[in-house]
């Protein structure tokens, strides 16, 4: 069954209006063993409340508890967001696509990174629905609204908590013309909630990657050098042989400039790449635990790669959440105190067509938002992603698809406009995928706020 077409049965109450985030300008969704918050901009997670082996709750991913904060944030850390429409980085700032030579925003050295300074990631997201333990975000990404990014896409997000469990669905349909597409969430992960009086680091989290075999290869600016290669057995980049601490490896020579030697970049920022079975399939990519708050994910999903970043940049410059601190901690996030686990396809796939990733990471004109039955006939091609984020208590989900891409050669915009809105529940949120604009500019700046220093 289409991806696309599964998200509009989700029992959730399309209206034409939505409720209004909580007093502390959030969405709280619950269910039983985990409470998260989101916000609209960049349809992002705030807050991720579970309990630790001794039954204390704590908030395990980072975020600021000003919601003002996030769109004027000068570090722009991509707290919990979506980022897209094209996801990590492009080398160089530029790409060819269909013959065409495209340039993009430089934001990260010489290359762009998650498609630049008015991406998802930095934008204003429309709440489309909302329950007690589900949102919907969607959005409008016109033309070139992120420089050098041709063509009209419809993105949705959806997250939905289940008992112990964090679910996450995305879908970008490009409408109207050829465009790279890659998505990916970029939560920030701390499993002890700063609260391990020995360190405030993820140093002593254990990370495995039984997949984790071969890697995309990085230039000393951290930006794809067209090489894939094989990672040794024990090296500081294994974790398929065996888990270790992130830690680990931090001894080893070439753990300095391991992700980016010019700078250097010390730790990791590099992309894993999954090669495994179809058996294997039901298996997860990656484990992460920590030994003193007891709490572990393992990461299911069928993407054939993941991301891990060490927060090595992270400078002290970025403010915890009340809720989040100990004796260890200074109340600021430090380098190595946090972890991003991002499961995507190969990072900068659409500059090397020799890697066979192109028709992961660019999306035709031709596509319908969603096709009734009597378009069966045509023909179609289905690009399901899912990511599965399973604490060993039935912690935490997430899973992300992406949406039904149906060609037809005959179907114009408003042909695909009007068999879309035969699904009554996806006529309901049309209007706001037609007409809003989620461009950076919608920001109000009389909500701007900076946290408060304790």
């Amino acid at each position: 069954m289409p991806a696309l077409f599964l998200l509009l049965l989700l029992p959730f109450v399309f209206c034409a209006s939505v409720p209004a985030p909580g007093p502390d300008g959030k969405y709280t969704l619950s269910a039983d063993g985990i409470t998260a918050k989101f916000i609209t901009y960049s349809a992002a997670i705030s807050n991720l409340i579970v309990s630790d082996r001794n039954g204390v709750k704590r908030d395990i991913i980072l975020g600021y508890d000003n919601t003002s904060f996030y769109p004027v944030d000068p570090n722009h850390p991509d707290y919990g967001a979506v980022p897209g429409r094209y996801a990590n980085r492009i080398a160089n700032h530029t790409y060819v696509l269909d013959g065409v030579r495209y340039y993009t925003d430089d934001n990260d050295g010489n290359g762009t990174l998650h498609s630049g300074t008015n991406g998802w990631s930095h934008r204003f997201w429309n709440v489309s629905a909302v329950s007690n333990n589900s949102i919907t975000f969607t959005m409008r990404d016109e033309n070139n609204s992120s420089m050098g990014m041709p063509g009209l896409v419809l993105g949705s997000v959806t997250h939905t908590l289940t008992a112990g469990a964090w679910n996450i669905k995305l879908s970008g349909t490009a409408v109207t013309h050829d465009t790279p597409l890659m998505l990916t969430t970029h939560p920030y992960w701390n499993l002890d909630a700063f609260a391990n009086p020995s360190t405030d680091l993820v140093l002593n989290h254990t990370l495995s990657l039984p997949f984790g075999k071969r890697m995309i290869g990085i230039d000393p600016f951290t930006e794809s050098d067209g090489s894939l290669p094989d990672v040794p057995e024990g090296s500081v980049n294994d974790f398929w042989s065996k888990s270790k601490q992130l830690g680990a490896s931090s001894g080893d020579p070439a753990w300095i400039g391991n992700c980016g030697s010019s700078f250097p970049c010390n730790g990791y920022n590099n992309m894993w790449i999954v090669d495994r079975n179809a058996s294997d399939s039901s298996k997860p990519i990656a484990t992460l635990s920590s030994d003193w708050s007891g709490i572990k994910w393992d990461l299911y999903t069928d993407q054939a790669g993941v991301v891990v970043y060490s927060c090595y940049w992270m400078s002290g410059a970025n403010q915890l959440k009340a809720a989040q601190g100990g004796p260890a901690s200074n109340g600021y996030v430090q380098s190595n105190g946090c972890v991003a686990v991002e499961p995507q396809d190969w990072i900068d796939g659409i500059n090397h067509p020799e890697w066979g990733r192109l028709s992961f990471e660019k999306w035709n004109e031709d596509v319908c938002v969603r096709c009734s039955k009597s378009a069966a006939a045509r023909k179609k091609e289905l690009f399901q992603h899912t990511h599965l984020y399973n604490e060993s208590r039935r912690l935490l989900v997430n899973n992300h698809d992406t949406s039904e891409r149906t060609r037809s050669e005959a179907m114009t915009l408003d042909d695909i406009y009007a068999e879309a809105l035969t699904e009554p529940s996806f006529k309901a949120i049309e209007p706001q995928l037609r007409n809003s604009t989620t461009d950076i500019s919608s920001y109000d700046p009389s909500l701007t706020a900076t946290p408060s220093v304790t």
